[in-house]
């Protein structure tokens, strides 16, 4: 469950801002898995805080459904049967885009 502190920061950011950290933690994952499990781990629940931080910011509420579409894409990979035939790696070129763009401006 994430504080008030990091609510509130996370809300000062762009979306592609949020987006863009949300792929750093997806690189994190990758860079884990299979390595240590428990920094693995602590990568995949933090993911997961902030894509929700991310789904509770009223901005994006026109964004919802992608939002919340990669985030299912995500658990599918890690936690379910991989039924969307997808990969980490996929879902890093996706954040990617925003955290480059967040860069430019």
């Amino acid at each position: 469950m994430a504080s008030e502190q990091l609510r509130a920061k996370w809300q000062q950011l762009s979306l592609k801002e949020q987006l863009g950290n949300l792929g750093s933690e997806i690189s994190r994952t990758m860079h884990w898995l299979n390595k240590d499990r428990q920094i693995f781990d602590n990568a995949v629940n933090r993911a997961l805080e902030l894509f929700d931080l991310t789904l509770e910011d009223r901005r994006w509420h026109k964004r919802h459904q992608e939002i919340a579409r990669a985030r299912e894409v995500g658990c599918d990979i890690i936690f379910g049967d991989n039924s969307y035939q997808s990969s980490l790696a996929d879902l890093l070129v996706y954040f990617n885009q925003f955290a480059r763009a967040a860069r430019r401006i």
